[in-house]
């Protein structure tokens, strides 16, 4: 009984993570809320008005009753209401912003006895939000200290081929290398193509959470060492099993460990075992010198630490990137996920200072290669304040792709558009 009831939780375990990273599945009935504007942005003071239709296959409802909410980016509604949509659409006036910023409007409608929900977010001068965390006087130094304490150990490393991952074009891998302390190591899989040559590396930095990982093939096969780490020292290739017990266990809530204290603070290990992956890329004997980190949400994140920490990074990818601007909270504004901030109980001095040294906005503030950057206004996940703060705040070429309906997901648009960048900068890279 008890195997039955850790298979079936480890099927909604599975299921949360597709609608956390995955466009959401299309349902019967849909609530659609959409701004009078095409390009779904505003100046401060200008009014809004979202349009609201709720279809059942494509038709609109006739006499289905609605109850909407406004807020700014990740706050609590300021007006809410109710009507009753005759014809199946109504118009909401959602009123204004005096400030850069996200207008959420969230519409429920329920018609057989089901609620359905659907949202709309629109910008406000968003390439003029500018972040509230403060970047500390020490903090170049700080990871400065850090890389060279890291360094100190040697990599060690481990490549075990994976015969059954193994492709006609393409060798893979389960690795591991020594990070920054005794006995701690990083673990991935590498894929290398089998074809005689130098190829470019991609560093792919994980989303949130504990997984199992099994190597990018396909798109290596095109031409690129990838190497698809984990973040949390242990194999990328045991049953699924292990790690929902792990998610739910040891590692519950891993991204608050230590917040109080700079120097034990969970993601210190993290971003050390990236500088440490990019030593171990250059091991090999394929790497050409060109690489790229690339990720989504943590790996977002991830991606565009790695690029301000470590100059032999060449360029990035991140989708919806998190850890941005994560204090937002604290000064009356969206903060970014895990929001720690959000509640008023975790805003300790202590806390608040650690969280300076690890925000990707003071990575962001140190990036001084090319990017590509991709993320949606309906995001509740990492919020667009937060995730535009840290894009504002990057002085080197990057190229923006927003899909505004999005919330912590991606379209295939996007992802394509974000291998394409990836892999014809690597390509052209000198």
């Amino acid at each position: 009984m008890m195997k039955s009831y850790r298979f079936i939780f480890l099927i909604l375990f599975v299921g949360l993570s597709i609608m956390l990273y995955a466009q959401p599945a299309e349902r019967m009935v849909q609530v659609i809320v959409s701004p009078e504007r095409a390009d779904w942005l505003y100046k401060e003071g200008e009014k809004v008005n979202f349009k609201v239709m709720v279809l059942r296959c494509n038709v609109p409802v006739q006499n289905v009753e609605i109850r909407y909410e406004v807020s700014e980016d990740m706050m609590k509604a300021h007006k809410t209401g109710t009507q009753l949509l005759k014809a199946g659409t109504a118009d909401i006036n959602a009123g204004t912003m005096k400030k850069p910023g996200f207008l959420r409007c969230r519409v429920f409608a329920k018609y057989q006895n089901r609620e359905y929900e659907g949202l709309a977010t629109v910008g406000f001068s968003p390439e003029k939000l500018q972040p509230v965390t403060e970047m500390p006087d020490d903090f170049l130094d700080f990871w400065k200290t850090n890389k060279e304490a890291a360094a100190k150990w040697d990599l060690e490393p481990t490549m075990t081929l994976v015969p059954e991952r193994c492709t006609d074009k393409v060798n893979v891998y389960h690795i591991s290398f020594q990070n920054n302390d005794y006995a701690s190591r990083m673990y991935g899989m590498l894929c290398i193509p089998k074809a005689p040559g130098k190829y470019p590396a991609i560093l792919k930095v994980p989303g949130a959470g504990i997984r199992s990982y099994r190597g990018e093939t396909e798109r290596a096969a095109k031409g690129a060492i990838i190497l698809e780490i984990g973040i949390h020292g242990i194999p990328v290739n045991m049953p699924g099993s292990v790690y929902n017990d792990l998610s739910m266990g040891a590692l519950k809530s891993y991204h608050s460990f230590n917040l109080d204290n700079r120097d034990k603070y969970y993601y210190k290990r993290v971003y050390m075992g990236c500088v440490k992956a990019i030593d171990f890329i250059y091991t090999l004997p394929e790497f050409n010198g060109n690489l790229a980190t690339f990720g989504g949400s943590q790996g977002g994140a991830l991606s565009i630490i790695v690029a301000g920490l470590d100059s032999r990074v060449k360029g990035l990818v991140s989708y919806y990137p998190a850890l941005c601007d994560m204090v937002g909270y604290a000064y009356g504004r969206a903060g970014g996920w895990p929001h720690m901030f959000k509640t008023e109980i975790n805003r300790t001095p202590d806390k608040l200072k650690t969280a300076g040294y690890y925000d990707v906005v003071n990575f962001a503030r140190q990036v001084k290669v090319p990017g590509f950057y991709t993320f949606g206004y309906n995001d509740m996940v990492c919020p667009p304040t937060t995730t535009y703060s840290a894009y504002n705040v990057i002085n080197a070429p990057k190229e923006l792709f927003v899909a505004e309906t999005t919330g912590h997901y991606a379209y295939a648009e996007q992802t394509n558009a974000a291998w394409r960048w990836v892999m014809n900068f690597l390509k052209n890279c000198k």
